[in-house]
C-alpha cells in the first residue's frame, strides 16, 4: 500500500459515493474540511514546511475534533485524537495503519529519539534527559514487536504535537534554521499517516458516529442549525 502516492484528488474520488449519499452530514463535513487543508498543504509541499505542518495538523484536527456538550467548547486535543485513533485502528481491518508504520519504521524511530521533541527534556534540559529522550526509540521498538500500534501512534503524535505547539504559539521562528530537520521529518510522517487514516475513514467510517462536530456550518445565520449542540444518537 503506497499511501503517499494517493493525492488529495485521489482520496476525494474514493470518497465521492459516500459524499453523495451523506450530503451535509457531520461525517462528510469532517472529510471535506480535512481535505481542504491537506489540499493546501499539498500545494505548498517543500516550499514552506512551517505552513505545510500547520495545514496538516489542522486537517487532522478536523477529523479528531470533538465538541464537549456540557462545557460548550472543544475537548482537549490529546483526548480527542486518542479516541479518534483508537476507533480508526478498530475499523482498520485492511491494516493500512499497521502497514504504514512498518514501512516507515525508521522515520518513526528517528522522531522517537529526537530530544527536542520530548516534552520532559524541556522541563529540565540536561545531558541525562537528552540521553533518556534518545533511548525512547528502544521502547518504541518493543511496541513494534508487540504490534501495539496504539502506543506507537500516541508517542509519535506527542512528538509532532510539541512541534505544532511551538509553531502555533510563537515559540519558533518562521523559517528558522534550528528546527528544520525535525520539521521535515514531521511533515514526512504526517504525509504517511493522514492518507492512511483517510483510507480507513473512506472504507469503514462513512456510517460511524465520530462524535459532535465542532462549529458546524449554520444553515441560517439568525436561527442557526437546529442540530448544533445535540448529543449524537
Amino acid at each position: 500500500m503506497a499511501t503517499l502516492q494517493l493525492s488529495i484528488r485521489d482520496l476525494r474520488r474514493r470518497w465521492k459515493p459516500s459524499k453523495e449519499r451523506l450530503g451535509s452530514h457531520p461525517t462528510a463535513i469532517r472529510f471535506h474540511r480535512a481535505c481542504s487543508w491537506l489540499d493546501r498543504a499539498e500545494k505548498l509541499q517543500q516550499e514552506d514546511l512551517d505552513l505545510v505542518l500547520v495545514n496538516q495538523w489542522i486537517a487532522f484536527n478536523a477529523l479528531y475534533g470533538q465538541w464537549d456538550f456540557a462545557k460548550c467548547e472543544s475537548r482537549q486535543d490529546r483526548d480527542s485524537w486518542r479516541a479518534f485513533l483508537t476507533k480508526t485502528l478498530q475499523l482498520d481491518t485492511k491494516g493500512y495503519l499497521g502497514e504504514m508504520l512498518v514501512t516507515h519504521q525508521a522515520l518513526v524511530l528517528t522522531l522517537a529519539e529526537d530530544e527536542y521533541l520530548a516534552g520532559f527534556f524541556w522541563k529540565e534540559p540536561s545531558a541525562k534527559n537528552r540521553q533518556s529522550a534518545r533511548n525512547l526509540k528502544h521502547r518504541v521498538r518493543s511496541w513494534y514487536g508487540e504490534q501495539n500500534w496504539t502506543l506507537v501512534l500516541d508517542h509519535l503524535l506527542e512528538k509532532i504535537y510539541l512541534l505544532r505547539c511551538q509553531l502555533i504559539h510563537g515559540a519558533a521562528t518562521y523559517g528558522g534554521k534550528l528546527n528544520r530537520v525535525a520539521l521535515k521529518r514531521s511533515v514526512q510522517m504526517l504525509w504517511h499517516l493522514l492518507p492512511a487514516c483517510l483510507l480507513v475513514y473512506i472504507d469503514h467510517g462513512a456510517d460511524q458516529d465520530w462524535g459532535l462536530l465542532c462549529y458546524p456550518p449554520m444553515q441560517n445565520p439568525l436561527l442557526g442549525n437546529t442540530e448544533f449542540g445535540r448529543k449524537p444518537r
